[in-house]
């Protein structure tokens, strides 16, 4: 399921946006989907705050260079995206943040109780963020969001928990 070597691909196309992946990639018979939230209030006052799903793979690594492909295509001066990677059943294997051609991949909690510490800390960084908001401290309110969503994506389900551990170590 997890072929290597991790080859990155440099692009020579424009930098604005991402790269368009190749039409197999909407199979919905693939293993794993590779996605990004959706923030804009529109869509979470519409009803589509569901994560947008980029392409799918038929391999983990396949979609951890997805992944990279489209950080390729991020424009050098926009914030960094959070991307996700699911499986079929939409459980969460693997989460990091896109920027500039690189992913920072989340590594996994590894037990139930540093899962229970990760959710606490980022409960009161979103409370920190409300405070900021309140305060109109709007650029710390995004960096305290951000780095609490950084802190949810490290959230893998339980079943996929050693599976991602073990690819980010081997991805290194």
């Amino acid at each position: 399921m997890f072929d290597l070597p991790l080859l990155i691909h440099s692009t020579t196309g424009p930098r604005c946006f991402a790269p368009p992946f190749s039409s197999g990639d909407t199979d919905p018979n693939h293993a794993f989907a590779l996605t990004m939230s959706r923030r804009a209030p529109a869509d979470m006052i519409s009803g589509r705050a569901a994560p947008l799903v980029l392409a799918r793979f038929p391999t983990l690594a396949d979609a951890m260079r997805g992944a990279i492909d489209h950080a390729e295509g991020v424009a050098p001066d926009t914030a960094p995206q959070l991307l996700a990677i699911l499986d079929r059943d939409e459980r969460l294997v693997l989460a990091g943040a896109a920027s500039d051609g690189a992913v920072a991949w989340c590594h996994p909690v590894m037990s139930a109780a540093e899962a229970r510490g990760v959710v606490s800390e980022a409960s009161q960084l979103r409370a920190q963020a409300g405070r900021a908001a309140d305060w109109s401290e709007t650029d710390l309110a995004q960096r305290l969001r951000h780095h609490a969503d950084l802190l949810d994506a490290r959230l893998i389900d339980p079943l996929w928990r050693a599976f991602a551990a073990r690819a980010l170590q081997i991805a290194a």
